[in-house]
């Protein structure tokens, strides 16, 4: 092979292995910009209503959705021992409580899906564990009205293995996305929803946001702070 042949092909090579670069910076890139894209699901929308709920703070106070008009909040499910999602679950939450302690409409209710063992006593212990102030609330109750409260208000997944069926929740007209749901196990117990379900001041649902995904949290806040600068709708003219 002559030399000016042989620098042809060593200078095609060379383009070919930079387009190759470029081609796979150009990927990366897309996957990223798509990794770091808002799901539909944490775009402020309408997804529903929360229905009425009568539930026991861990003070062993009463607490209804009522309680709750007029304040932004987020909810999400737990319980006391959990040892996989259930942490860092609350490690955000002491996050967010920090990060609005000067905004005085904001709350963050944690409801449990093990209420046989969650009492208001082990909710205050735990709360103790996270720092956890009075805007933050602990919701124990009944299970049935729990689950069915997570199932058809949130639409959040619950599911606990140890009972023999789910409980009869009845119909309804719920229409919100089906794509709210990511559930996880933790030593066989009950299996639920990750999701964190930010509640506007008229109890309209309007985001979910993954608790193990930094970049949805950062929406979160984002949410929250425009929902807090939003007037209550009674005051509206």
């Amino acid at each position: 092979m002559s030399r000016t042949r042989r620098r042809l092909v060593i200078s095609g090579a060379l383009v070919g292995v930079a387009a190759l670069m470029l081609a796979g910076v150009a990927l990366v890139a897309r996957w990223e910009a798509s990794s770091a894209a808002p799901t539909d699901l944490e775009r402020l929308g309408r997804y529903g209503t929360v229905p009425a709920f009568a539930l026991t703070e861990r003070a062993g106070r009463p607490v209804t959705d009522r309680d709750l008009r007029g304040l932004v909040w987020v909810a999400d499910f737990i319980y006391t021992e959990c040892t996989e999602t259930c942490p860092t679950q609350s490690l955000e939450f002491a996050q967010l409580q920090r990060e609005f302690a000067a905004d005085a409409d904001f709350r963050l209710v944690s409801i449990t899906v093990d209420p046989a063992h969650d009492t208001p006593a082990e909710l205050r212990s735990y709360a103790e564990r996270y720092g956890a102030t009075e805007r933050w609330l602990f919701l124990t109750g009944d299970k049935r009205a729990i689950y069915c409260l997570a199932g058809e208000g949130f639409r959040l997944a619950v599911v606990d293995p140890r009972s023999a069926e789910p409980p009869e929740c009845g119909g309804t007209s719920w229409l919100g996305p089906a794509a709210a749901w990511a559930s996880h196990g933790s030593q066989g117990l009950v299996m639920h929803s990750a999701r964190f379900v930010l509640v506007d001041r008229s109890g309209g649902i309007r985001a979910y946001h993954l608790a193990t995904d930094p970049a949805s949290l950062m929406r979160l806040g984002d949410n929250v702070r425009q929902l807090l600068r939003a007037r209550p709708v009674e005051e509206r003219g």
